[in-house]
C-alpha cells in the first residue's frame, strides 16, 4: 500500500473536514486529524486537505518509514503512527512481534532491522489486537479519555 492509498481511510478516520474543539482532546484544535498541539503556529481552522495532506506525509509516513513494513501491515502501522507517533507505533508493532513467540525483540520505539526482520511473520489480526490492547492502556491510565473508546476499538478493527 501506497501512502496515496491510505490517506484518504485516515482522513476520515480522524474526523475529516470537521473543526473540533473537545475540550478533553489533549490536542486541542483538529481538523483533517491535524491538533493544534502538534502544530501550535498553524492556523488549525483554515486548514485545508492538501495541507493536512502533505503534513500526514511529510511529518508521519516519510519519519516513520512505513514503506519498509509489509505490506499487510503498512495500513495498520501508519495509522497508528497517526494515533501514537512513530515511537508509540513501533512499541506497539514491537509488542506484537514478540507475542509472536517467534522473536524476542527489545520494545524500544526504534524501527530498526530487528524489528523490521520479526514484522514479516506478523499477522495484520495479531497488530490490530496488541493496537487495542493499547488503546486500552490510554483508557485505563486516563479515565477522561474513554469517551473516545468505542471509536478506537472501531478504527483498530477496521483498519
Amino acid at each position: 500500500m501506497t501512502f496515496k492509498e491510505v490517506i484518504n481511510k485516515v482522513i476520515e478516520s480522524e474526523g475529516g473536514s470537521r473543526i473540533t474543539k473537545d475540550p478533553l482532546d489533549p490536542g486541542g484544535t483538529t481538523r483533517w486529524g491535524v491538533s493544534q498541539r502538534a502544530y501550535p503556529d498553524l492556523d488549525i481552522e483554515s486548514l485545508t486537505e492538501r495541507e493536512a495532506k502533505d503534513i500526514y506525509y511529510k511529518d508521519y509516513w516519510i519519519p516513520s518509514k512505513a514503506e519498509q513494513i509489509p505490506a499487510q501491515l503498512r495500513e495498520i502501522y501508519f495509522d497508528m503512527v497517526v494515533n501514537f507517533g512513530k515511537r508509540g507505533a513501533v512499541k506497539v508493532l514491537q509488542k506484537a512481534c514478540n507475542g509472536k513467540n517467534t522473536y524476542t525483540i527489545a520494545v524500544d520505539g526504534g524501527l530498526g532491522p530487528a524489528t523490521l526482520s520479526a514484522c514479516k511473520n506478523v499477522e495484520p489480526g495479531r497488530l490490530r489486537s496488541y493496537r487495542v490492547l493499547k488503546f486500552a492502556d490510554i483508557v485505563n491510565k486516563k479515565s477522561s479519555q474513554e469517551k473516545y473508546w468505542y471509536g478506537w476499538f472501531r478504527r483498530a478493527l477496521e483498519v
